[in-house]
C-alpha cells in the first residue's frame, strides 16, 4: 500500500530540501535501473502444462490427470473433476499434489480403470499461494472425439459473484480499520496524550478496532464461498469454515483475531491508566510498556497480510514479506494519524483544542513514514510490475499508474498543509484580547441572570410582607449562598428543576459556541483543517485503488501467463498455418475492452472425420475474457466451397467449443472468425490453415 504523508515537517532548511531532492532523484534512478533490467517472475498461479494435453486425442485411457502450475497451489477435495461424456465424475480419489520435486505446483487425480472412448472434460480450481483463487477447464478424448452433455457455463466462477464482491468490500474495510486503529493510537500516545481523555478520540480508535474485527470475521466467513464459487449459504457452514482455517489465509485471519484481542487490552490501558496518570515518571514507565507491546501487536497484525498475499510469493519473498510489514505500518501511521488530526481540528472541545506542538510532532513522524513508504513502495512496484510496458499492457500496471497520480496529488496538497502548520497558533493579540473580553462578559451576564432568579425565588418564599428586606435576608441566607454557588455553575439549587435544566443547556451552548469561536479564531488552524480534509478525501480514493491492486494479478504474472499462452502458436496473417499447431489471432474491436487474442484449434484436425473445434479468448493480460458472441466459418477458395458456418457454444468463461465439425476435402481452408465485444463493436478476422 504505497501512500504518502499528509504534512511535511514544518521546519525544512534549504539544505534539507536539497538532500530530499537528491534522495528523490536517486530513488528514481534506482527505479529506472531495476525496471529496465528485470526478469520475469510469477505471482498468481497459471496453468502451464497438462497431461493429457488439452484438446488432444489419446488411443488408450490415461491412469491419471496431471496439471502443472507456474507456482505452488492449495488444493481442496474437489479441486479436480474429470467428467465423462454423460457428465459423471470418473475420478477414483481426491485431488492431491504429485510426488517429486516442486510437487506443490502440481495437481493430480487418479482415474477409474476401464474408461470408454469419448470426450472427457477436466474442471479444475485451486488457490494461489497469494490467497487468490484460479479455475479453468479443458477437454481430451480417448479413441475419438464424441458428443458430451457437460455444460460448465452455469457454474459460478471462483472469486466472483456476490461472494467475491462482498469479500472485496470486507478487504477494504479491513485496511481502513487497521489504518485507523494504528494511526490513532500512535497520534494519541506519542503526539497528543491529553487527547486520549477526549471522548471523540476514544470513539475514533475504538471504531477502527471494531471495524477491523468485524471485517476480519466477515473475511473468514466469506472465504469459503469466495474460493469455491459457491453460494452465500456456505458462509455459515461450519465444515467449510473449518476447512478454510486449515489453509494459510484462514490461519492468518484467525491469528489476526487473536492479536486484536491483545489490541483491545492496549486500548483499555491507553484510555485508562496512561491517559489519567499525572506523575511524569510513572507515565514514562507506562509509555515504555505501551510502546513495546503496541509495536509487537501492530507488527503481528500487519504480518497477517504479508504472510498470505502478494509479498509471500514470487521473487525475493524472504525480503518482500518484512518490507511489506514495514510498508503497511507506515501507511497506517500516516493515514490513521491524518484522520485523527482532522477529527481533533474539527471538534470543538471545552477541554482544549489540539496544541500546535502535537501537530508539529505528528508532522515529523509522518515525514518519516512517507520516506519509508517511498522506499518500500518502489521496491514492491518493481517486484510486482517488472517491466516498463507492463504499466500500460496490464490491468495491474494501469491501476498502479492511477495510484501514482493520486500520490502526486497528495504531495501537492501536503505543500499547503506545510504552510498552514507554520501559522498554527499565530492569533493576533488584539483578536485574542477581544475574545477574552467577550468571554468574561458572557460569564458576568450568566451570573447576573442566575442571581436575579435566586432573589425572585427567595422573595416568593418570604411572602408579600417580607418585602425587599425579606428578599435580601433570603438572599443572604444559606439557600441564597447555595443558589449563588450553583449559579456559578449555571444551575442554582433553589430554582425550579425545569428552569435549572434550561440554564444548564444555555451554559453548555455558550461553552460550545465559545470553544468553536476559539477554534475558528486561528486562521492557520482553519486552513490546515481544510487542507487535511482534502488529503483525507484523496487518501480514501487511494486506499480504494490499493485494495483493488491487492486483488489484481500482478504485472509480472500477467506477462508470464500471456507468454505461456502465446508460445504454442506463431501464425502469420498472410501465410498458411498447420491446423495441427493451432492458430492465435489477435483482435481489436475498437471498443472498450475490445483488445485480445483468439486461440483456434481443431482436434484431430482431419477431413472426413468428426472434429472438435476450440476457440479460447484472452485479454491483453492473458486472462480469459467473456464476450457476447463468437462466430466461425470455413471456406475452401480453391474448390469454391463454403462458407460453412460452425455454431460455437460457450463452454466456460472465454472458451467456446463446437463438436462434430466435418470438413469434406483436404486443402488450404480459410477460417473466418467474428468476435463481438458489445452491441456495436465487433471484428471479423481471417486466417489460412492447412487441413490434411
Amino acid at each position: 500500500m504505497n501512500t504518502r504523508s499528509y504534512v511535511p515537517t514544518p521546519r525544512a532548511p534549504r539544505g534539507a530540501v536539497r538532500r530530499l531532492a537528491a534522495l528523490a532523484v536517486a530513488l528514481g534512478a534506482l527505479a529506472a535501473l531495476v525496471l529496465g533490467t528485470a526478469t520475469p517472475a510469477s505471482a498468481h498461479a497459471a496453468l502451464i502444462r497438462t497431461d493429457p494435453v488439452g484438446g488432444s486425442v489419446v488411443q488408450t485411457a490415461p491412469q491419471r490427470v496431471l496439471l502443472t502450475f507456474s507456482e505452488g497451489v492449495l488444493l481442496s477435495a474437489d479441486s479436480l473433476r474429470v467428467l465423462d461424456p454423460r457428465g459423471a465424475d470418473v475420478a477414483s480419489d481426491q485431488a492431491q499434489h504429485a510426488s517429486g520435486q516442486d510437487s506443490g505446483s502440481t495437481a493430480t487425480v487418479t482415474l477409474r480403470p476401464g474408461l470408454g472412448n469419448g470426450t472427457y472434460t477436466v474442471a479444475w480450481k485451486a488457490v494461489s499461494q497469494d490467497s487468490h483463487p484460479v479455475a479453468g477447464a479443458f477437454t481430451f478424448s480417448v479413441g475419438a472425439p464424441s458428443k458430451t452433455t457437460v455444460d460448465l457455463s452455469s457454474e459460478a466462477a471462483v472469486g466472483g459473484g456476490v461472494a467475491g464482491t462482498l469479500y472485496g468490500v470486507a478487504r477494504y474495510f479491513a485496511y481502513a480499520g487497521f489504518a485507523l486503529l494504528i494511526g490513532s493510537c500512535v497520534f494519541l500516545s506519542v503526539c497528543w496524550p491529553r487527547g486520549a481523555l477526549l471522548r471523540p478520540m476514544q470513539r475514533l480508535a475504538a471504531g477502527g478496532w471494531a471495524t477491523l474485527v468485524g471485517s476480519t470475521i466477515a473475511l473468514l466467513m466469506l472465504r469459503g464461498p469466495y474460493v469455491n464459487g459457491s453460494g452465500l449459504g456456505d458462509a455459515f457452514d461450519l465444515g467449510v469454515m473449518r476447512s478454510m482455517l486449515e489453509t494459510r489465509p484462514g490461519a492468518a485471519l484467525l491469528s489476526r483475531l487473536l492479536l486484536l484481542a491483545a489490541a483491545a487490552v492496549f486500548l483499555a490501558v491507553l484510555f485508562g491508566s496512561y491517559a489519567k496518570r499525572e506523575d511524569p515518571a510513572e507515565r514514562a514507565d507506562l509509555a515504555w510498556g505501551l510502546g513495546i507491546g503496541g509495536t509487537v501487536v501492530a507488527t503481528g497484525i500487519a504480518a497477517t497480510w504479508a504472510m498470505a498475499e502478494h509479498a509471500s510469493v514470487g521473487i525475493q519473498h524472504q525480503l518482500a514479506m518484512p518490507l511489506d510489514v514495514v510498508h503497511l505500518l507506515s501507511m497506517a501511521v500516516w493515514l490513521g494519524g491524518l484522520i485523527t488530526l482532522l477529527t481533533a481540528l474539527s471538534t470543538p472541545s471545552t477541554a482544549g483544542a489540539v496544541e500546535p506542538f502535537a501537530v508539529r510532532r505528528f508532522s515529523a513522524i509522518a515525514l518519516t513514514a512517507v520516506t519509508t513508504l517511498i522506499c518500500t513502495g518502489t521496491y514492491q512496484a518493481w517486484r510486482q510490475v517488472g517491466t516498463w510496458h507492463a504499466f500500460t499492457d496490464t490491468h495491474y500496471g494501469r491501476l498502479l499508474l492511477i495510484k501514482i497520480g493520486l500520490v502526486c496529488t497528495l504531495v501537492c496538497v501536503a505543500w499547503f498543509s506545510r504552510r498552514w502548520t507554520r501559522e498554527l497558533g499565530t492569533v493576533p493579540a488584539a483578536r485574542a484580547e477581544a475574545k477574552d473580553t467577550a468571554r468574561d462578559t458572557a460569564k458576568d451576564t450568566a451570573k447576573a441572570e442566575a442571581r436575579t432568579q435566586v432573589k425572585a425565588a427567595a422573595a416568593a418564599k418570604g411572602g408579600p410582607r417580607s418585602g425587599t428586606k425579606g428578599a435580601e435576608k433570603a438572599g443572604a441566607g444559606p439557600a441564597a449562598k447555595s443558589g449563588t454557588k450553583g449559579a456559578a455553575n449555571g444551575a442554582p439549587d433553589d430554582l425550579d428543576p425545569g428552569r435549572a435544566a434550561q440554564l444548564r443547556r444555555q451554559q453548555a451552548a455558550r461553552s460550545a459556541a465559545e470553544a468553536k469561536k476559539q477554534r475558528d479564531a486561528d486562521p492557520g488552524r482553519n486552513r490546515l483543517r481544510r487542507s487535511v480534509l482534502a488529503e483525507v478525501g484523496v487518501a480514501v480514493v487511494l486506499l480504494t485503488v490499493t485494495t483493488m491492486l491487492t486483488g489484481t494479478q500482478p504485472g509480472r504474472a500477467a506477462e508470464e501467463q500471456k507468454g505461456l499462452a502465446d508460445a504454442p502458436a506463431a501464425s502469420t496473417p498472410g501465410g498458411t498455418d498447420s491446423v495441427d499447431n493451432g492458430v492465435t489471432i489477435p483482435y481489436d474491436t475498437g471498443g472498450q475492452n475490445g483488445k485480445g487474442s483468439a486461440a483456434f484449434s481443431m482436434d484431430p484436425g482431419r477431413t472426413g472425420t468428426p472434429n472438435v473445434v476450440h476457440v479460447i479468448l484472452t485479454g491483453p493480460t492473458g486472462v480469459a475474457v467473456e464476450v457476447p458472441e463468437v462466430r466461425l466459418a470455413f471456406t475452401l477458395p480453391a474448390k469454391k466451397l463454403g462458407p460453412i458456418q460452425v455454431p460455437l457454444k460457450r463452454f466456460v468463461a472465454g472458451h467456446w467449443i463446437a463438436q462434430n465439425v466435418q470438413l469434406p476435402l483436404p486443402g488450404t481452408w480459410q477460417i473466418s472468425l467474428t468476435v463481438r465485444t458489445s452491441d456495436i463493436d465487433e471484428v471479423t478476422l481471417t486466417r489460412n490453415v492447412q487441413v490434411p
